[in-house]
């Protein structure tokens, strides 16, 4: 046998005409099979394995050390011993221990063959995919960061790439204080075709269980990255980092279509044992059975198909052969479905009112479902008397505790909540308070159109949490409520409506800049169809009732302690009142109210500066003035003259911040060449009546500051106006080059604008509100004016007579 190197050379050993038996090659006494070898002289090293033998065991090896760091998957089984099989593990059953395979952590981070069921990402046709941002990480980020890309790169779950395209990568804090990396797809997401494959109706998944009395639960493993990408599609899945370019060969969490590609990959290993023993809802899987005989046979079925199948299942997760199983949200039995404690603790847990405000909030949230408890008026009707006038909402009678026992047990019966409905659309309803977030889950009836609950939630904010402005307490209810409800709403047939009160939330669907955490809850969203629709507070009572729950006294701002009691705050105002004012109450008028001292006229500027200037009042707005002055003393103009005060005040006036945008710098007008050549013109209106004439138009030249004044009856239209132009002005000037006016109607119309560019005059119109444009006319305007603003009137004005304004004397041409 003549052997040939990689460049087609013969070696230089010669033919081999001879081999060895069948030899035992091992490997760290894992890897282990039988193979025989051809000899050969003046070899480098004692044995060498060639390229066929790489290609059968795909072997991934650490080139640095020369360590093999993980075989292929057709070594298993065949090369490799299940010697995992024989292992206890904690946990596992011993009827199970033959698939102890199944719950290989290490096995699970291999990267899994091609099959039909790869994930494909097909585009909308002419789509194009953004490309994202770089979030900037921290330090311990950072180093997070090229661990994970290292580990993924040994696994072989990413590769590096030259992608176009390329998501924002950052990391989200788990509750243990570790990182999680996570991948923003929104921009992926939008234009992928969606996949429309249906998740189980979850009311058929527990008709199917009926009757039986031993279940065992199995949670899959990494579920989406045990399965591959389409081959071609990888490059859509890029995303950036500091350190590189990378790209997913496995389904990453994120993508809109994971659940059905996943739910479409476990419904059809499990085909022919669905509804039989089985029920599968994406990762989570329930056997259930007769008898313990029959469910072990039935439970090693299933770990038999997801070995085959290369799945793995999480140990620390799954529960076995047990008599009742928590399963989507609820408690599975022999004796049927219970309601899991979870759903409805919100309302268990809910505090005793002891505020007005709080026992009208409960009973808003009491009365919106009054259909759906029998004699519902009797039973809250001790809790209605509490809001009456007169009552003590903190003392309870014994009827009403009763009755608010009676209600939360009702509101978290089997009977009163709905079994949700995967068929049928799904409504959230959301609310923060101060103190909490709160939720509802409901669905309409198909028959009456009315909604009806399916599950309550509410949560205490932690102490960071309760920091938060109000968009990010309303977002993160938002975040909370989808997360308790994640099993129900994720892969949703129809998208979620989720009503809240805060209209500003809205924007987070179109937002192109977040803040870190806004981000983070963004890509945990990226996972839902929802729609955010705004709903008044107002028609919001359920969530917001359930959101104050915890405590109804701090809860209430209106009831809070304050730091400093307003007695003190306005026990200086009174005393010096009291002493300034009361012996003058003699002589007060009829009309001042009773309990309030008459001010007279000499000591009320006196009384002003007290409520105003004083160090105690602390210069107060005008509003806040007159109530300080409506508590204790009054006079007949004393809204007036205290609006009068405030205004004047001095200290307000240099202290007031401006809340106008600054004015950009000046840009002075060219300087004319010649007389005529730029003039400026407006108008002065609303002047006494001469010889019926109550308008003049002014037109100043801008080189000269000759000005004429034509008097006229009314302001004229636009072709009135271009015949005054050519009698008062052409005939003595000509046309001029530049003309600056005002935006009047005049001077804006149309025909105005065609008879200047006729003449080749163009126009310069003043900024809005801002006649400083226009400064050498209103100039003129103002010295025209000025007699009269210094309280004089003009001199035709003087004598009683009716002032005569002859017609202008026409220039000298």
């Amino acid at each position: 046998m003549r052997i040939l190197a990689v460049d087609r050379r013969p070696l230089g050993s010669g033919v081999v005409n001879k081999k060895t038996i069948f030899l035992s090659l091992s490997s760290n006494n894992v890897h282990s099979e039988e193979i025989a070898f051809f000899l050969i002289e003046g070899a480098s090293s004692p044995l060498i394995l060639g390229l066929p033998w790489l290609q059968a065991h795909n072997p991934l090896i650490n080139w640095v050390t020369g360590e093999v760091t993980q075989w292929g998957d057709g070594c298993r089984g065949v090369c490799i011993p299940p010697v995992i099989a024989n292992t206890v593990l904690e946990g596992l059953p011993a009827a199970y221990s033959a698939f102890a395979d199944v719950f290989s952590k290490r096995a699970a981070e291999t990267l899994p063959p091609h099959r039909q069921y790869d994930c494909p990402i097909d585009l909308v046709p002419g789509a194009s995919l953004p490309r994202g941002r770089t979030y900037p990480l921290s330090l311990p980020e950072s180093q997070s960061m090229r661990e994970y890309i290292q580990e993924n790169l040994v696994r072989g779950f990413i590769r590096p790439s030259s992608s176009p395209a390329g998501a924002g990568f950052f990391f989200v804090g788990k509750k243990d204080g570790s990182l999680r990396p996570c991948i923003d797809y929104r921009g992926l997401n939008k234009v992928t075709v969606k996949n429309r494959y249906p998740l189980p109706l979850i009311s058929e998944l527990f008709d199917q269980v009926k009757g039986a009395k031993v279940y065992t639960k199995l949670d899959l493993r990494g579920a989406y990255n045990l399965i591959r990408i389409r081959e071609g599609d990888e490059w859509k899945t890029a995303f950036n980092t500091r350190d590189g370019h990378y790209e997913y060969l496995v389904m990453p969490f994120g993508l809109c279509n994971a659940p059905a590609v996943f739910q479409e990959f476990v419904n059809d290993i499990f085909r022919d044992l669905l509804g039989v023993f089985v029920v599968v809802y994406l990762d989570d899987i329930l056997v259930f059975s007769s008898n313990l005989h029959e469910h072990r046979i039935h439970v090693c079925e299933v770990l038999k198909r997801l070995r085959e199948n290369n799945l793995y299942a999480k140990l620390e997760k799954c529960i076995f052969e047990v008599a009742s199983v928590q399963f989507l949200g609820f408690i599975i039995t022999s004796k049927g479905l219970e309601m899991d404690p979870g759903k409805v603790k919100a309302v268990l847990d809910w505090a005793q009112p002891l505020s007005l405000r709080a026992v009208q909030r409960f009973l808003g949230f009491a009365n919106y479902y009054r259909q759906f408890i029998k004699n519902f008026s009797l039973i809250v009707a001790p809790i209605t008397n509490l809001t009456k006038k007169g009552a003590d909402p903190s003392m309870w009678s014994p009827e009403a505790v009763q009755a608010f026992e009676t209600l939360k047990k009702e509101f978290s019966s089997a009977s009163f909540l709905k079994y949700p409905d995967s068929a049928l659309p799904f409504i959230v309803e959301v609310d923060a308070s101060e103190v909490g977030a709160g939720a509802v889950l409901s669905q309409r009836h198909p028959m009456t159109n009315k909604l009806h609950p399916c599950a309550f939630f509410s949560k205490k904010f932690l102490p960071a949490e309760v920091n938060y402005d109000i968009g990010n307490r309303e977002l993160l209810a938002v975040k909370l409520a989808f997360e308790e409800w994640r099993h129900l709403l994720e892969g949703a047939k129809h998208p979620v409506t989720v009503y809240t009160d805060h209209k500003n939330l809205l924007y987070i669907e179109s937002a192109k800049r977040l803040n870190p955490r806004q981000a983070r809850w963004a890509l945990f969203f990226s996972r839902f169809n929802f729609v955010l629709t705004f709903r008044p507070g107002s028609k919001n009572t359920k969530a917001d009732a359930l959101s104050r729950s915890f405590n109804s006294v701090s809860s209430d701002p209106s009831e809070c302690t304050p730091i400093i009691p307003r007695e003190i705050v306005v026990a200086t105002l009174e005393s010096d009142l009291s002493s300034l004012l009361s012996p003058l109450q003699s002589s007060a008028p009829v009309e001042t109210p009773s309990g309030k001292w008459f001010v007279p006229e000499e000591l009320r500027e006196q009384v002003l500066s007290e409520v105003h200037d004083s160090k105690v009042a602390g210069h107060p707005g005008i509003t806040k003035t007159v109530s300080l002055l409506s508590r204790h003393v009054w006079w007949p103009s004393f809204k007036q003259d205290a609006k009068t005060f405030v205004n004047s005040c001095a200290v307000c006036q240099r202290s007031k911040p401006s809340h106008h945008l600054s004015q950009g710098l000046l840009n002075p007008l060219p300087i004319p060449v010649k007389p005529w050549s730029h003039i400026s013109m407006d108008f002065i209106v609303e002047l006494p009546p001469s010889q019926g004439k109550t308008v003049i138009w002014v037109v100043v030249d801008r080189f000269s500051k000759m000005a004429h004044f034509i008097s006229l009856p009314q302001l004229p239209s636009a072709k009135v106006l271009a015949d005054l132009f050519i009698t008062h002005i052409f005939k003595f000037h000509g046309f001029p080059e530049n003309i600056i006016s005002d935006r009047g109607v005049q001077f804006v119309s149309k025909f105005w604008r065609a008879f200047c560019s006729l003449v080749g005059t163009e126009l310069s119109f003043s900024s809005a509100y801002h006649p400083q444009t226009n400064g050498q006319t209103e100039r003129v305007n103002v010295m025209k004016h000025l007699p009269a603003r210094r309280g004089r009137p003009p001199r035709c004005h003087r004598r009683g007579r009716p002032p005569r304004r002859s017609p202008p004397v026409p220039a000298p041409s």
